[in-house]
């Protein structure tokens, strides 16, 4: 038990979950965005074990960022399977990996068929030190909730027949981020974008209430990639967070460590809603968007003034903002 905690510290992206049989969960966020940006899908499949054995089974859910709407595909536990040495799962003929995911999905309320493969994969960086995009948090064994980044950006090749349309994803681009353990924060805000006009550059962001032995504080996550280079805010860098507000029409964030300040200002779009653990169960009580627009500005401090790094606008934006917010931002708008 304790050999398979370590050796997956630094394979975030493999299932963590061999041993487990109660409270705990593990989703893998799969996002498909085709060439001429006319599609945008999320596939997140997973696996929920609740207090007993009749809570326990495993979950595709399909989101149509265009419209908002989804899909919560249910199968059993025993339908779940996954590799103990790689990023290889399976629900029923369903399978997922790092570099591709193959879906056959047929009932009364959705069909979708097809591969996609994916290359030119850009992952978050894994040290001994910062095992991924928890930092130095990977080697706390009682974190509420995980994260992981697989690939911040990548290529498609490929298509899916959903509900009888062919859709070629075949020159798209893609992002595969995860999450596993007890239970979503009771409050978040995710933001992430891998489309913007200069290529290979992304955007993620998560900012939530953390529980940490018998309180808790305001956790952060933040990496833009660009030019080949990743700039990492955390609270575990020593970054600080000096300003985020929320209004009904925006998520406005600013971030900031003694080189770089990142600016992030985020557009409400559609929304659907999907289910996440919460306790017991997995419960339809996430607001997420998939065609948010997101501004982002990153620039240099120095004693002789700022210069601008990076300016732009990524479109095709994933947005959540979940829970007891008032919690976590500093004031509403």
């Amino acid at each position: 038990m304790i050999f398979s905690y370590l050796r997956t510290i630094y394979k975030p992206d493999f299932y963590h979950g061999h041993g487990k049989r109660k409270n705990f969960f593990e989703g893998w966020f799969f996002k498909v965005v085709d060439p001429g940006s006319d599609h945008v899908y999320s596939f997140i499949p997973g696996i929920f074990f609740g207090k007993n054995r009749k809570n326990n089974y495993a979950f595709i859910q399909v989101m149509n960022g265009k419209t908002g709407e989804t899909m919560y595909h249910r199968y059993t536990s025993n339908e779940f399977t996954a590799a103990r040495n790689s990023f290889d799962i399976q629900i029923s003929i369903n399978r997922f990996k790092r570099d591709r995911l193959t879906l056959d999905i047929a009932n009364d309320e959705q069909t979708v068929r097809g591969t996609l493969q994916f290359s030119n994969l850009v992952p978050w960086p894994i040290t001994f030190l910062s095992p991924g995009i928890m930092g130095w948090y990977s080697y706390i064994p009682f974190m509420e909730c995980n994260h992981g980044v697989v690939s911040l950006d990548h290529d498609i090749e490929g298509a899916l027949t959903i509900d009888g349309a062919k859709i070629d994803f075949t020159g798209g681009k893609g992002y595969i981020e995860k999450d596993w353990g007890k239970s979503f924060p009771e409050a978040w805000i995710w933001i992430q974008s891998n489309h913007f006009e200069t290529p290979r550059t992304s955007v993620v962001a998560s900012v939530a209430k953390i529980p940490w032995l018998f309180s808790s504080f305001r956790g952060f996550i933040i990496g833009f990639l660009h030019n080949k280079k990743l700039y990492r805010f955390a609270t575990y860098t020593g970054a600080k967070i000096t300003n985020l507000v929320l209004t009904d029409e925006f998520v406005s964030l600013t971030v900031e460590d003694k080189r770089y300040r990142l600016e992030i200002k985020t557009k409400r779009g559609k929304t659907g809603m999907l289910f996440s653990p919460h306790g017991t169960d997995m419960m339809e009580r996430t607001a997420e968007s998939l065609d948010a627009v997101t501004d982002v500005r990153l620039t240099t401090k120095s004693a002789k003034g700022n210069s601008i790094i990076f300016e732009g606008t990524g479109i095709h934006s994933g947005l959540d903002i979940n829970g007891r917010i008032d919690e976590i931002v500093d004031r509403r708008g």
